[in-house]
């Protein structure tokens, strides 16, 4: 049973888990059990190449991102399940949460940030009710979002990056990922509003 899971291992998927992975030493997170699918091939990171991105060396590739963001989860907060080499076909609501079925297991999470791509293709079931057209994208592209406020499709439920309507943007990606990870400690926080910082 995991408190929270992530479908998508991309900038948002990957933000979404290292902030929630970074609170593991608050009282509120102690115990949670946060995992994420981190299944990437068909990710826009794969084929990009950044130079606008404040904080990233320009040349930077999205696929060396997609490389080092899960080896930086792995080293800093290894106590996040990441879930590879599976795909999310499924998820579920069964009255105490959602069952997330992939192509080769079965998981059951309180929570569940659905964080992949915002292509038509995605065809994960039992989220068909909630597509609509991206409304910040030409329509000729047939991007599509899945309806929500402030990254909350219904309670428990919560998309990210530019699946929730955002536009394909490294970094607004990146800033999605991290709120819904805010408002997911918010809620365990007891809707203390929260945000976690390092310091030197």
């Amino acid at each position: 049973m995991f408190d929270v899971l992530i479908i998508g291992g991309g900038a948002s998927g990957l933000s979404c888990a290292l902030v929630l992975g970074s609170a593991k030493d608050k009282a509120f997170a102690a115990g949670k059990q946060i995992g994420i699918i981190t299944h990437q091939k068909t990710s826009h990171l794969q084929n990009a190449l950044f130079n606008n991105v404040l904080g990233l060396t320009p040349g930077t590739t999205g696929s060396s991102i997609l490389t080092n963001g899960t080896e930086q989860l792995t080293l800093l907060y290894p106590h996040v399940q990441q879930i590879v080499h599976e795909k999310a076909s499924e998820i579920i609501e069964n009255g105490s949460g959602f069952i997330v079925k992939t192509n080769k297991a079965e998981y059951v999470s309180k929570m569940v940030v659905v964080a992949v791509g915002y292509t038509n293709l995605m065809n994960i079931k039992g989220l068909d009710k909630y597509i609509e057209p991206h409304p910040r994208t030409k329509p000729e592209k047939n991007r599509i979002w899945l309806k929500n406020k402030d990254h909350k499709i219904i309670d428990g439920l919560y998309v990210a990056g530019t699946l929730a309507g955002w536009r394909s943007q490294f970094a607004i990606a990146c800033g999605s990922g991290a709120q819904v990870a805010t408002d997911i400690l918010t809620f365990w926080n007891d809707g203390e509003h929260t945000k976690i910082h390092d310091k030197i």
